[in-house]
């Protein structure tokens, strides 16, 4: 394994959340859906970022999620690392969109830079050793707090954070129970890793 192909959220109503991820951020191939019927409270211990160059890129974005149905979970605003806000799609996935500018070069090219998975560990040593274990490299680390992988020929980074201080940075309590309600695609063979997240073949590995 050495990139993610995509994520695929589960939700109740497929055919309304496919058309939000296009209506809202334009991600037709990389975020994907199904139907599920499996429980799932609070906090689902992932977020999907999105990376753009300046700010006038970031309002456009959350402007469209929120006309295509999100709520807000964080205001956009200024802060000392740049800006950025969460919402919250209607199936209930968290997003945040953020740039490290802090002044527009230009008008919104609505342009994503990077994707990047983040899921709430436990352990942050034991899943950073795991996901080392399946063939994913090192990118970024800062101890026990934060390791971003190397996305590869992948559309989509990966990205580990401590469960508690995920949910705190989104702004949601960090209680949860029940299914993740997301399967990453890009293992050469189905395996969940130690938090409980599910991976399963990526086609490009199926038609291999």
């Amino acid at each position: 394994m050495e990139f993610i192909e995509a994520v695929t959220i589960e939700v109740a109503d497929d055919s309304a959340a496919q058309p939000f991820h296009s209506a809202a951020f334009g991600l037709d191939t990389q975020v994907r859906v199904r139907a599920t019927d499996t429980a799932s409270t609070g906090f689902r211990g992932f977020t999907l970022a999105l990376t753009v160059s300046q700010p006038a890129d970031v309002d456009s974005l959350v402007e469209s999620a929120l006309a295509a149905g999100a709520t807000v979970l964080k205001p956009v605003a200024k802060s000392l690392w740049g800006y950025g806000g969460v919402v919250q799609a209607p199936d209930g996935t968290i997003w945040k969109v953020a740039t490290s500018a802090k002044k527009n070069t230009g008008p919104a090219t609505r342009h994503i830079d990077d994707l990047v998975l983040l899921i709430g560990v436990e352990d942050m040593g034991a899943s950073k050793r795991f996901y080392v274990g399946q063939g994913l490299t090192v990118a970024k680390s800062f101890g026990s707090k934060y390791v971003e992988f190397a996305a590869g020929n992948g559309p989509v980074k990966l990205a580990l954070y401590k469960r508690k201080a995920l949910a705190k940075d989104v702004g949601v309590d960090a209680d949860g129970s029940g299914s993740h309600r997301l399967v990453i695609g890009g293992a050469d063979a189905p395996f969940t890793d130690p938090d409980g997240f599910a991976w399963e073949t990526s086609r490009l590995a199926a038609a291999s």
